[in-house]
């Protein structure tokens, strides 16, 4: 079978290597799409945490299901996605119901090889059934996922003032959850195509260029002056995340979504003073993932939305680097196999 490594920052090579066999406890997938995510694109930079090389990068899959090993329920032939969050199932997080964040955790295409291939062998506990939806889809989950279980974690209340900044797949994932979470949402970008976007596909009333508008007057203008209860980072910036903490109500929360390589830092009063609460958001559960597929089967989400851009797994070593040049317009490259 063929597959796309990643052998060093800023390089692709298409290499032959054998299909994955069964095993025990795993499934065998034929990938049918692949969702470039944030991940793959610093990956592909030599900027993206926990990382090694060589790579095959991709986690945001869609595939048909070859065999299985204990996976109850499921036949082969079916459509599926995956939790690519592989875990140990036994420490303290996975105990606690955080497989998330497991201390073991295995990332696909992130701390082991992942999707950017023909087949794939996939641990059979992290099988999704595909509830009727398409392979774009269901390759859409993961990053919608993302965003709502930051959203969880900031257990949002209908009325409350959310801004999130950051208006890239997972920011705009996030922003939908929000608003499907009673939330009047806030945008904070410096890109105005994608600024544009929210408003347009999304239905996001308030917008806000931090490179050209006055952030903070602005907020206290949509707000009545309290400021966001809620700022979510969905940038992976350091300056955007040190910057953010003003941007916060008193009693508020500040929930991290986006990851950086470097410290972070802020005023200690500034944080003090508003009793602040200062939260991660790694990764997603299966909750999250369910959550997802719902909102996609009800219409509460369009995945068409998000899909800007189209290639076949041949063409990607080519246009991969286009991808990172904003000029370029991605919102999510979607890679189509066979």
């Amino acid at each position: 079978m063929t597959a796309l490594v990643c052998t060093e920052p800023g390089a692709f090579d298409y290499k032959e290597m054998a299909p994955p066999a069964l095993t025990p406890g795993h499934a065998i997938v034929q990938i049918k799409r692949i969702g470039i995510c944030g991940t793959d694109l610093h990956a592909f930079e030599g900027t993206q945490p926990y990382f090694s090389y060589p790579r095959i990068l991709g986690h945001e899959l869609a595939g048909d299901l070859i065999e299985a090993d204990g996976a109850e329920g499921f036949v082969p032939g079916e459509a599926i996605t995956i939790i690519p969050y592989f875990n140990c199932g036994t420490c303290i997080a996975c105990r606690n119901g955080k497989p998330n964040c497991c201390t073991q955790i295995n990332v696909f295409g992130v701390h082991s090889d992942g999707g950017m291939a023909e087949y794939v062998s996939v641990p059979s506990y992290s099988l999704l059934k595909s509830n009727g939806l398409s392979y774009d889809e269901l390759a859409l989950v993961e990053p919608l996922a993302i965003g709502a279980h930051g959203v969880r974690r900031a257990n949002i209340a209908a009325g409350e003032f959310v801004l999130v900044i950051g208006a890239g797949p997972i920011g705009l994932g996030t922003m939908e959850f929000a608003r499907i979470a009673g939330a009047t949402v806030i945008a904070l970008d410096i890109n105005d195509q994608r600024l544009q976007f929210c408003g347009e596909k999304l239905g996001i009333e308030h917008t806000i260029n931090a490179a050209s508008d006055n952030v903070i007057q602005r907020l206290k203008a949509i707000t009545n002056n309290d400021m966001p209860t809620v700022v979510i980072d969905a940038t992976g910036n350091r300056q955007a995340i040190n910057n953010a903490l003003q941007y916060l109500a008193h009693g508020g929360r500040f929930v991290l979504i986006g990851l950086q390589k470097e410290e972070i830092s802020f005023s200690h009063p500034e944080f003090h003073k508003r009793e602040s609460t200062l939260m991660s958001s790694r990764n997603a559960t299966r909750k999250d993932f369910e959550t997802v597929m719902a909102a996609m089967k009800s219409g509460l989400v369009n995945p068409a939305n998000y899909i800007t851009h189209r290639a076949k797994f041949s063409e990607v070593k080519e246009v991969f680097q286009s991808w990172l040049i904003p000029a370029t317009g991605v919102i999510k490259a979607m890679v189509e196999m066979g």
